[in-house]
């Protein structure tokens, strides 16, 4: 089933959970303890622990909440993309609003635009609390599968 932009529909819920699970098996996310938990057109959803993520200083890393943007934003452009297409990141931009030393961070990213060639969403990672600790905003490119 295709939608308004020619996109095939996307597989259900659970089997880009398992996918993305299957993996990063080792990967950064795996490693930086990340858990996913939704993954839609609309909306990705993955969270991370603080414990194990952080600088020298006991606050969250400012990389580790880069990781994050970039891991739901890349799935959420990746669910855009269609079938026999992927996405890549181009561009990543951060702004760091407050620091975060105990709990889990969730990355929650919804598309701004999907067009053609380009996903750009806007992530926002936020405390246990629902304060914002970073925003940020990824454009992906989306290319053919070879």
């Amino acid at each position: 089933m295709a939608d308004d932009t020619g996109n095939d529909a996307p597989p259900d819920d659970l089997e880009v959970l398992a996918h993305i699970a299957a993996a990063d098996q080792g990967g950064l996310g795996a490693r930086m303890g990340m858990e996913w938990l939704e993954t839609t057109r609309e909306r990705v959803v993955a969270r991370i622990p603080v414990a194990g993520n952080t600088q020298p200083f006991g606050l969250l890393h400012g990389g580790a909440s880069a990781v994050l943007a970039e891991s739901v934003g890349s799935v959420l452009a990746n669910l855009n993309a269609g079938r026999g297409r992927f996405a890549v990141g181009i561009e990543l931009s951060c702004s760091h609003h407050r620091s975060a030393r105990e709990g889990w961070v969730t990355g929650v990213a919804t598309p701004l635009s999907v067009g053609r060639t380009l996903v750009t969403s806007q992530i926002i990672v936020s405390d246990d609390g629902g304060r914002p600790i970073c925003t940020a905003r990824l454009t992906c490119f989306l290319r053919n599968a070879e």
